[in-house]
């Protein structure tokens, strides 16, 4: 092994560069220049080796001779030139496929073996959640499948997040196996770039021990409307803190900023532009939903994450479902037609102004039919995923093969979540789009594997694997990020941290045998409790139910509500999947500790001490509905009177009521789109950490309320 050193490059006006040393493996990337003539290793199960000049090739197309595009020695570009000058129209048309692997604890090798033979598609996405040596296995399996045919083009696997605590059914994986960190938005409110091009690094090696070479990730949308559903896979609200975590964790993922090795999983930013604006917090999974609006003329600021991902050379960029509704540019609207098939955002803006020469895949199903059930689909609405309906906003009236040659033409070269290559064959037999334009496209993804060296060895050692994925090493950092996530908003009497000897706690949310473990004695009556600790999920779940404050109904709540009246010191953990409105939560607790997703010993680690809490709100906290509603859904932090200004966070021994008012005028001057400014830390992580605008009304709520009782 050999040791890289990696430079982040830290934007938002922070004073200097942030360092950290990345382990990649020693082997010549396959993109190396012509004369570099270190032999990778070559890994077969089907395919013979030919050996050249005392060089050993894999003989991929069978023909007993070194084919330009077999040949290591080249650069990716001229081999994947190579190949696909010998692909038809069918076999480039199946390259710009990005398929599903389907099956339960294995692959349905049915029906993946037509999609590979018949429709040459080569790119699918993974969802199979199983342990992770059956994983390697099983993707052995295909890969050896793949190598069988003509050509003997490798599969390139990708896969929605792993790694975190929430699981949404089309975006996110249970982590399993995985080493578990924060979700997104808590990395957010960790808020430091280092542990967060750790934990990419640590996504890396896992998912290449398993043979997954393509991350769906990161999220560079920012949380600019509190309503929208998807700030969980967010990094936070303001482009310039979002913008180093962006890059760090591409970073991470692909090994350093010099773009793809034979040690990178690519990584794929989304969603390209503008998602995080969204009309009424509606999501664009849905016609009802379509729309990003951009009422406080606030749309570069949702630029700003995506310069981390450029400056890191992310491999590939997906673009938004969303209309941006009425957008001007130079005096003109753009296009109102979704974000995939927007040639002014993609060719114009992305590649041409921004310089990005990666992969674009599409989101799922933008070329697919919304049927009239669809396009009359209301709030509130359970998710429909792109296997159930599409998302064609603005084309809805065109063909499929026009959908298809719409997207291309506009920039896309991967149709997201689709197997049917014929739609872009009929394209160019129609004269809706040029083959030239489809052989670019699989030129493109083409480069990218061989850039991986997948030509060379698409093949893992599932023993390997077994032992890196979710190591105990791992697993200590993700311990770390979960604990420092945790962000403490009161602490009446410095409840916190308790010593867990003698107590007898009531939990909600919380295994008894965690409790137990942590040295607590689980009771089930809040009445012979001498404590309570009280998990709060968002009291609105789902993609369309758009309320952030609690009503009292909620089974949760209700256990809250319960322990507070039984008389017993209450800790309330609510989970930050969006900005909730915690007034009445803070009124039935004497602590709250919020949560981005963490693990029971996390949390009970930093509830006794064990730990500390070091997060800071990664968004505001709104005081009410009608503060929310009234909110501009572009700009971010900006609802009245909020009930916890952005970065706030106490430290234990703070003085839960006077800390965020003393805070007030520590960090002036180091401002955000919203106006706000981030309280100096001096380096130190316990520190207590506030933002200086606004915080005064968090701190007068709490006195209030300490009043009162």
């Amino acid at each position: 092994m050999v040791r890289r050193r990696v430079t982040l490059r830290a934007a938002g006006g922070l004073a200097a560069a942030l360092t950290a040393t990345l382990a990649v493996g020693a082997a010549v990337p396959a993109s190396a220049a012509p004369g570099d003539a270190a032999q990778p290793v070559l890994g077969t199960r089907t395919a013979d080796i030919i050996t050249v000049d005392g060089l050993q090739f894999r003989d991929l197309d069978g023909s007993g001779d070194l084919t330009p595009y077999e040949d290591w020695r080249l650069s990716a570009s001229d081999r994947a030139a190579d190949l696909v000058s010998r692909l038809d129209l069918e076999q480039k048309a199946g390259l710009l496929m990005h398929a599903s692997l389907t099956g339960q604890g294995t692959y349905d090798l049915g029906a993946f073996t037509p999609l590979l033979a018949d429709r040459h598609i080569t790119t699918y996405i993974s969802r199979l959640g199983v342990d992770a040596v059956t994983l390697a296995e099983q993707h052995n399996q295909l890969q050896e499948l793949a190598e069988s045919q003509p050509f003997g083009i490798p599969l390139l696997i990708s896969t929605d997040p792993r790694s975190g605590f929430t699981v949404t059914e089309g975006q996110t994986v249970s982590n399993g196996d995985f080493t578990p960190f924060p979700d997104a938005i808590g990395m957010g409110a960790v808020n430091d770039p280092a542990l967060t091009l750790e934990m990419g690094d640590i996504i890396r090696e896992e998912y290449a021990a398993v043979g997954i070479r393509e991350a769906l990730s990161p999220q560079a949308d920012i949380a600019t409307e509190p309503r929208w559903t998807r700030i969980n896979g967010t990094f936070g609200s303001v482009g310039a803190d979002v913008e180093p975590q962006v890059a760090a964790y591409v970073q991470g993922l692909q090994g350093g900023s010099d773009g793809l090795t034979t040690d990178s999983v690519a990584t794929v930013v989304k969603h390209w532009v503008g998602y995080g604006a969204q009309q009424n917090g509606y999501d664009s999974h849905y016609y009802y939903g379509r729309y990003a609006v951009f009422p406080g003329g606030n749309f570069q600021e949702h630029i700003t994450p995506y310069l981390g991902a450029f400056s890191s050379n992310a491999a590939g960029i997906m673009p938004t479902y969303s209309i941006l509704k009425d957008l001007q540019v130079d005096g003109q609207t753009i296009e109102q037609v979704g974000a995939g098939h927007n040639e002014y955002l993609l060719q114009d803006l992305l590649k041409g102004q921004y310089g990005f020469d990666g992969v674009i895949t599409s989101d799922w199903g933008i070329a697919n039919d919304c049927p009239q059930e669809c396009l009359d689909r209301r709030p509130p609405a359970s998710f429909v995923g792109p296997w159930g309906a599409g998302m064609p906003w603005g084309v809805e009236d065109l063909t499929l093969p026009e959908r298809y040659a719409s997207a291309v033409n506009a920039g896309v070269d991967i149709i997201g979540g689709s197997d049917q290559p014929q739609n872009i064959v009929d394209a160019v037999d129609l004269g809706y789009l040029s083959l030239d334009r489809v052989t670019q496209a699989a030129a493109s993804v083409l480069t990218q594997k061989f850039q991986l060296g997948l030509f060379e060895n698409p093949y893992v050692d599932p023993a390997v694997a077994d032992q890196v994925v979710g190591s105990d090493e791992h697993r200590a950092v993700g311990l770390e990020a979960q604990q420092r996530s945790l962000t403490l908003l009161s602490n009446d009497s410095s409840l916190l941290p308790v010593a867990p000897a003698a107590q007898r706690v009531y939990a909600y949310g919380i295994q008894a045998s965690a409790l137990e473990a942590a040295g607590f004695t689980a009771v089930d009556d809040p009445a012979s409790a001498d404590l309570a600790i009280v998990r709060l999920t968002d009291p609105r779940g789902g993609d369309d139910l758009t309320d952030l404050d609690f009503t009292g109904a909620e089974e949760d709540f209700s256990a809250l509500a319960a322990a507070h009246a039984a008389g017993v010191p209450t800790i309330a953990v609510p989970q930050l999947s969006r900005p909730l409105v915690l007034g009445a939560v803070l009124e039935q607790s004497d602590a709250v500790l919020a949560s981005y997703g963490v693990s029971d010993e996390a949390l009970l680690s930093v509830i006794t001490g064990a730990a500390s809490p070091a997060g800071t709100l990664p968004f505001e906290l709104p005081s009410s509905m009608e503060a929310v509603a009234a909110q501009l859904a572009d700009v971010p932090n900006d609802s009245a009177d909020p009930l916890f200004p952005y970065r706030f966070g106490l430290a234990y021994g703070a003085d839960p009521g006077a800390g965020a008012g003393a805070g007030a005028g520590a960090g002036a001057g180091a401002g955000s789109a919203s106006g706000g400014s981030l309280a100096a830390t001096g380096g130190a992580p316990w520190a207590l950490l506030v933002l200086a605008a606004g915080a005064v009304a968090a701190g007068a709520f709490l006195r209030r309320r300490r009043a009162a009782r």
